[in-house]
């Protein structure tokens, strides 16, 4: 049994003077592949620099929603670079969070179409982060981000929405993630979203070093932690774990071109 973690910050600063116990100990769980999401540009060099050592680690980059505002226009030409020189699987994460409002909105806006068109003329999917925009978020994916008049394609990460906006999302053709957030007791409506997920659209990810699953909250979370958070969605979808993590780690293989 395989899992791959679909979107891990392995090489930010709360985890990577330990990334080699946490890579071993991920070996160890099962996990056969991760995808490490690059923020800025020192993430970046040790992503770059982390996956000719581990070939089973995959990077993506953009500048978050978050931090745009301060470092977008400084940024987009060294991740630009990096996507067409095919060092990456994806472009992300990048998108659109109105709930901490760390950058002004239209400066999210402007970003992610930029990430978007880059994403086109590079044939990579993306990586999307919303928190409390999704409305304007269908709205810039409907208008900029279509191939022959269809949705390209992309994972809404880190789902915490709706069923409705789940719905939005899954109606797009797009894979969505699902975080340890799903284990947390509190968690009944993000449960309710895993029910109507279906299994060829779901992809599983730990978003180390947060959002560690129940049995470890308030620990940094890493890749290990994985098969807690696989454990709960199959038991919710009525299935085996087996099943769920066979599934899971074939969509992430499809959406971002793993070896």
């Amino acid at each position: 049994m395989e899992y791959i973690d679909s979107h891990a910050h392995l090489t930010s600063e709360a985890v990577f003077d330990q990334i080699d116990l946490i890579l071993e100990r991920s070996q160890h769980a099962g996990l056969a592949a991760i995808v490490n999401i690059c923020t800025d540009d020192i993430t970046l060099e040790r992503g770059l620099l982390l996956a000719k050592k581990c070939p089973w680690i995959y990077n993506t980059a953009a500048t978050t929603p978050h931090d745009v505002e301060k470092e977008g226009e400084l940024l987009f030409p060294l991740m630009e670079k990096h996507a067409r020189q095919g060092d990456l699987v994806a472009i992300g994460e990048t998108g659109l969070d109105y709930y901490y409002q760390h950058a002004d909105p239209l400066m999210q806006q402007h970003f992610l179409r930029r990430y978007l068109q880059l994403a086109l003329e590079t044939s990579l999917p993306v990586v999307i982060h919303c928190r409390e925009a999704f409305k304007d978020l269908f709205q810039i994916l409907d208008s900029d981000y279509k191939i022959n008049n269809k949705h390209a394609p992309g994972v809404l990460h880190c789902f915490t929405g709706t069923v409705t906006e789940a719905e939005s999302v899954l109606e797009r053709g797009w894979f969505l993630s699902l975080s340890g957030i799903v284990t947390f007791k509190k968690s009944e409506s993000l449960r309710e979203v895993a029910k109507i997920v279906p299994l060829d659209q779901l992809l599983i990810e730990t978003d180390t070093p947060y959002l560690a699953p129940q049995s470890k909250r308030g620990s940094i979370n890493e890749p290990t932690y994985l098969p807690e958070t696989a454990a709960v969605i199959a038991a919710i979808k009525g299935i085996s774990i087996e099943e769920l993590a066979a599934a899971t780690s074939a969509n992430a293989r499809r959406l971002f071109k793993l070896q």
